[in-house]
C-alpha cells in the first residue's frame, strides 16, 4: 500500500494540474492529507462511494498520463543516471569516457 501510495503522490505531482479542480481536491485529501473516504464524503456532503469512484477514476487517469508520457519513469531514470555520475566520479581516477557516456544517456531522456 505505500508503495501505491508513494507512486500515486508523485504521479499527481507531474499531473496534478491535467486534473479538474473536485479530482485535486479529493487527490489531495486522500493522498497527501490523509483523509479517509468517508471524511472526505463528510466534507463534500457527498456518498463515500462516489469519493471511491472519483478517486479510482483518477489514479486510471493519472497511469494514463504517465503510460503516455512517462515524466516519472524519465524522472526515476534521471536519478539513477546522476548516482551512476556521481559513483563514477568519486572512482580514483574517473572515468572519463563512462561520464560521457552517462550524460550522452540523461540528454536522451530530454
Amino acid at each position: 500500500m505505500l508503495e501505491k501510495t508513494t507512486r500515486m503522490n508523485y504521479l499527481y505531482d507531474f499531473y496534478y494540474s491535467l486534473l479538474t479542480q473536485k479530482q485535486q481536491s479529493y487527490m489531495s485529501l486522500y493522498y497527501l492529507e490523509d483523509y479517509s473516504l468517508g471524511e472526505i464524503a463528510e466534507e463534500y456532503d457527498i456518498s463515500r462511494q462516489a469519493v471511491y469512484d472519483n478517486i479510482k477514476r483518477t489514479e486510471a487517469m493519472l497511469e494514463a498520463y504517465e503510460e503516455k508520457l512517462g515524466l516519472f519513469q524519465k524522472f526515476q531514470e534521471r536519478g539513477k543516471l546522476f548516482t551512476h555520475v556521481k559513483e563514477l566520479l568519486n572512482e580514483n581516477p574517473p572515468s572519463k569516457q563512462a561520464i560521457i557516456e552517462t550524460v550522452a544517456e540523461l540528454e536522451k531522456l530530454d
